[in-house]
């Protein structure tokens, strides 16, 4: 038995006992009753008492009972149960005046009384509470057929009790008796048949609900009914006193109708238990009821021709009550069969439409209908199946409804169709199942069923969804997959690496996440196209997806990066573990970055990439992040490498962040200082030029150097108005040093693209250098990066129209970029700056020495003048004059200083250089010379 028919056995047993508890008291209250009215309750006295005010307080129990049962709300048939509080009511008044004149008076009961009246009140509403707690007939042929029905009932008691009593109590009028006493007499057994008809005629006509109830309450007005054909009988009649035992039938009868609407109460709570302990118990009653209320008015017919051959047999003459009733009886039998055999081919026509009807739904359906039985063989089956199946519904009959289910599906089925038939029918009518049935072209069809329940089978109301199935698999793997390279996304990755981190892959510190990133990507766009970039992410796809095992995810997450999971293999060797997936990271960095076949050319893109390994405890979001992070270093390190994460690197974020935040405000809150470092003329020492660098002194006293803060501020509009801030703030104090007596031209670095940028207007140089009375020659602005996005047509266009006003142009970092050349070709450059790579390695290296002196040569054919930036011992300083390098700047001369000490430079007009004679100082308010000239003048040395 399973858990759900346990529980239901537990209350059924818990109901029963708690119903069984008052019935038994009943019993033994009334068996007691009956014993006492047995022996005569000892004494007269006593027995008149219990016989009177026993049964008036039995009737007033029952009364109240009803009453109260009637008065909760939401009880069913209200006034039905009112009005046999009201019978019982009348039937306690009744015995309570009987006793009043036996008991009280200690007299004889007079033969018309109020009591009579009371008892006559007794059978009208139960009478009318019989009809309200019928079923309603649903036709005028329904509510003919049960008139019919009481009266062939009632017309045939009737019969019996005229032939056997009735009769003769009209006799005893005729003798002399009072019409009033007679007319008493016969309504007491005419009122008995009425009732006795209603009971019979009714029994058969009640609802479902509360059917307990209403038998019980039956029972007990069937009881009270004989107990008064017993004392309106001639036997009982005469010799009748209160306290016998016909007593117990009445006392009976009022205690059954007060314990019927409570006794139920039980079932009516939990309907599970009235549905399954008895059910098969109700199947066969059933029909058996119905058999009886069919067989009724043949019965009461029967019982009609017995009273007639009883007057017969006995030689009396047939009364002529006798020959009219049992005539009408004949006539309303035959009324009834013609108006039910009327009724029957009316519905047999409407039931044979309905059947058409039915066949032609069923028939026509496009879903297939199925009905197994029991064992489940197929017993039906729709002749949709054609369609939907392949095959005719007649190959299907007799087939094991099992054998045409998916073998992987079977158990699932089987598992929820016995879920669906352990469930009570009330609270799961029916259950929906899917699943692959075999078509008869011998492949697998998605199928769901809407199943119910039918006579112990299953009734199948099956339809084709394999299209659907197919749907919502490709909707599924679109919201998972990349559209373009059909590789996971990073939804679908995230949840791959969620998988990995838990089940039985917890505790494997082996598996690891890569995250790769195609370097040269966006050239490639921006050169050859959007289309080519497509194809390109789709080859690094196939290469990346060949590359990976079967059971890793290989994976796009959006642009040019992609992601791998490479799965542990259990091994507690972590050093070795990191080496094998380094290793095949290494072998993938190579795999991405062999030449890509591109229409007519080929293509090199290389990778980054970034490995994080799992970690106790590690969530998806930080192992992910992790290797994101790793990535990002190997790109900040030089690119196409491999990176294993570190601790370190998410302190290192962590503090940009902090470091970017703070730089947000720094501006606003003067935190930013301008320095200049002194440009040097190698031959003679003198000071030709100040280059401005800005420093960032925080509110924690950190000096950060632009090396720093510029990595920090990694936000185009901040840097924008970095940028400006420190063209400003040069300008002014240049302006405020030639008016103070230190004319020395600054020049100030700006990135191409700041130049380019729409925040920097051509005619704002021009506006600055008036506002603050500088002399346009003593601004120089250093071009710096080279960046291949950079336009050099805009470039060109944006340094010919500062030239114009002025302003001379360095070229900063020559001999780093590989546009130097078209750069020195196409721009209007006057100064050339060597890179600081250059100049570090310019003794050490004969290489670097032999690079150096051959542009050093281009710039003095140009007639251009050259700068060293990162001249820092006095080695490099010789080397560099011995080229031909006419300035220098750097820590062999001096670092960058602040306002004080740069006019104490300029004052003192010169620094020493290493084999050059001290030179004369250049006393304040001089002229110092300048770093001037063009590419199109004659160079002029400052001396």
């Amino acid at each position: 038995m399973s858990a759900l028919d346990a529980s239901l056995s537990r209350r059924t047993a818990a109901s029963a006992r708690a119903r069984v508890l008052p019935q038994v008291l009943l019993a033994l209250v009334c068996a007691g009753y009956a014993v006492g009215a047995a022996v005569g309750w000892g004494s007269t006295r006593l027995a008149l008492f219990m016989g009177d005010f026993g049964l008036s307080l039995a009737a007033l129990i029952a009364s109240v009972s009803c009453f109260l049962y009637a008065g909760a709300a939401g009880r069913p048939a209200r006034a039905a149960w009112l009005l046999f509080s009201f019978s019982s009511a009348m039937a306690a008044c009744g015995n309570a005046v009987w006793g009043w004149y036996e008991v009280v008076l200690d007299g004889h009961v007079p033969p018309l009384s109020a009591a009579d009246f009371f008892f006559l009140c007794f059978a009208p509403p139960a009478i009318i509470g019989l009809l309200v707690l019928a079923k309603r007939p649903v036709n005028r042929a329904g509510w003919f057929c049960l008139v019919l029905d009481s009266w062939l009932i009632g017309g045939s008691l009737l019969t019996l009790s005229w032939s056997l009593a009735l009769a003769h109590t009209t006799d005893v009028v005729g003798e002399g008796e009072s019409v009033a006493r007679a007319a008493l007499s016969l309504a007491y057994p005419l009122l008995d048949i009425v009732l006795v008809s209603m009971v019979l005629a009714l029994h058969f006509r009640q609802n479902n609900a509360n059917r307990s109830a209403v038998n019980t309450a039956i029972a007990g007005l069937a009881l009270t009914v004989v107990s008064d054909a017993l004392f309106t009988s001639p036997l009982l009649r005469s010799t009748y006193h209160s306290g016998q035992l016909l007593d117990a039938g009445w006392f009976a009868g009022s205690l059954l109708l007060a314990y019927a609407p409570w006794g139920v109460r039980h079932t009516a709570g939990h309907p599970e238990c009235a549905e399954r302990p008895g059910r098969a118990a109700r199947a066969t009653s059933r029909p058996i009821a119905g058999s009886l209320a069919a067989l009724t008015p043949y019965l009461a017919a029967a019982v009609c021709t017995l009273g007639i051959l009883y007057n017969v047999v006995e030689g009396r003459r047939v009364d002529a009550v006798v020959v009219f009733t049992g005539c009408a009886v004949v006539l309303a039998l035959v009324l009834r069969q013609a108006i039910m055999l009327l009724d029957n081919l009316t519905l047999t026509q409407e039931l044979a439409q309905q059947e058409n009807h039915f066949r032609s739904l069923v028939q026509g359906s496009s879903d297939v209908i199925m009905i197994a039985d029991a064992h489940g063989k197929l017993r039906y089956v729709s002749p949709a199946a054609a369609g939907v199946y392949g095959c005719p519904a007649e190959d299907l009959l007799e087939a094991e409804l099992i054998s045409i289910i998916h073998p992987d599906d079977r158990g699932r089925v089987v598992h929820q169709v016995r879920r669906f038939l352990a469930a009570h029918p009330v609270e799961e009518p029916t259950t929906r199942i899917e699943c692959r049935f075999r078509s008869g072209a011998g492949d697998w069809l998605n199928v769901e069923s809407t199943v119910n329940r039918h006579h112990g089978g299953l009734l199948l109301n099956s339809r084709d969804v394999t299209e659907r199935v197919r749907l919502q698999a490709q909707l599924q793997h679109n919201a998972e997959h990349d559209p373009l390279t059909d590789l996971p996304n990073r939804a679908l990755f995230t949840t791959r690496v969620r998988q990995a981190l838990g089940g039985r892959r917890a505790g494997d510190l082996g598996t690891a996440v890569l995250f790769i990133d195609l370097d040269g990507f966006k050239a490639v766009n921006d050169t050859i196209g959007h289309q080519a970039g497509d194809e390109l992410l789709v080859q690094a796809a196939q290469r990346l997806a060949d590359s990976v095992r079967a059971g890793d995810t290989a994976a796009r997450l959006g642009g040019d990066e992609f992601a791998a999971l490479i799965l542990g293999d259990g091994t507690r060797d972590q050093a070795a573990r990191e080496y094998q997936v380094h290793e095949i990271a290494d072998r993938l960095r190579l795999t991405l970055s062999q030449p890509y076949l591109i229409g007519p050319g080929e293509v090199r893109v290389a990778a980054s990439i970034g490995v994080a390994f799992t970690e106790p405890g590690i969530t998806p979001t930080d192992l992910m992040r992790n290797a994101d992070l790793a990535m990002y270093r190997a790109k900040a390190a030089g690119k196409d490498r491999v990176e294993l994460y570190a601790p370190q690197m998410q302190a290192d974020v962590v503090r940009r962040s902090e470091l970017a935040v703070r730089l947000r405000t720094a501006l606003r809150d003067g935190e930013f200082a301008l320095l200049h470092q002194p440009v040097v003329h190698l031959a003679t020492g003198t000071v030709a030029a100040v280059a401005a660098q800005a420093r960032w002194r925080s509110a924690q006293g950190i000096l950060f150097t632009p090396a720093e803060f510029l990595r920090a501020a990694d936000d185009g509009d901040r840097t924008a108005e970095l940028g400006r801030w420190l063209l400003e703030e040069a300008v002014q104090q240049a302006a405020e040093r030639t008016r103070a007596g230190y004319p020395v031209s600054v020049s100030v670095r700006l990135s191409a693209g700041r130049l380019l940028d729409n925040a920097l207007p051509f005619g704002s140089v021009e506006a600055l250098l008036t506002r603050h009375g500088l002399p346009s020659g003593a601004l120089m602005i250093e071009v710096g990066d080279s960046d291949p996005r950079i336009s050099f047509d805009e470039l060109e266009r944006r340094l010919v129209a500062l030239r114009r006003l002025g302003v001379r142009i360095a070229l900063d970092g020559f001999g780093s970029g590989y546009a130097a050349i078209n750069a020195l070709r196409r721009l209007p450059v006057d100064v050339l700056k060597l890179d600081r790579g250059l100049v570090e390695g310019v003794v050490e290296s004969a290489r670097l020495h032999k690079i150096t002196s051959g542009l050093l040569r281009i710039a003095c054919d140009l007639g251009m003048q050259s700068v060293a930036d990162g001249v820092d011992v006095p080695e490099q300083v010789l080397a560099l004059r011995a080229m031909g390098c006419t300035h220098g700047q750097g820590m062999a001369f001096s670092g960058p200083l602040d306002e004080y000490r740069l006019r104490h430079a300029l004052r003192r007009g010169h620094f020493p250089v290493p084999g050059v004679p001290a030179a004369q100082p250049v006393l304040a308010g001089g002229s110092p010379p300048r770093l001037g000239g063009s590419h199109d003048e004659t160079s002029v040395p400052p001396a």
